[in-house]
This record gives structure tokens, C-alpha cells and sequence, in this order.
């Protein structure tokens, strides 16, 4: 999404740091939680169009759609 509007998000440009909790279910891990943390190196680019992206992202991602109904799932942008 980022891509389509310009935005350079390849050659690591983008990373996520995904945190998970977890916790028991009849004796069974299960998972919990997942917050994925963007960092985006685009210090230079339209803000606008970033916050867009990010806004639209989860409903068009399909780990997130197949998710999100079953585990609680957060996410934050950081702009470097």
C-alpha cells in the first residue's frame, strides 16, 4: 500500500517488531495477543499519505483478516 502511493517501504526501509502474549487453555499455549510495531524509514515523505496506509492496512492484510476475529491484535507506526 505503501508502494502504490509512493511511498519507498523496500531494501529494508520497512521492519515490524511483533510481540505476542500468550496463555493457557486447558493446559494448552495459546496465543493471546500480537502487537506489531512499524518502523519505516521515511523521515522525507508525505505523512499524509503514510497515515492513510497505515489506516487502511489491517482490513486489507490477510494475516490480519484471518486473525483478528480470534486474537487481539495492535499495531503502531513509527516514521524514522
Amino acid at each position: 500500500m505503501l508502494e502504490a502511493r509512493g511511498i519507498a517501504a523496500s531494501d529494508g526501509r520497512l521492519v515490524a517488531e511483533v510481540k505476542g502474549r500468550v496463555g493457557k487453555e486447558e493446559g494448552v499455549l495459546v496465543v493471546r495477543h500480537i502487537h506489531v510495531k512499524y518502523l519505516l524509514r521515511a523521515a522525507d515523505e508525505d505523512e499524509a499519505a503514510i497515515a492513510r496506509a497505515y489506516d487502511l492496512h489491517p482490513m486489507r492484510c490477510p494475516v490480519y483478516r484471518t486473525l483478528h476475529k480470534c486474537i487481539d491484535i495492535t499495531t503502531e507506526l513509527a516514521i524514522l
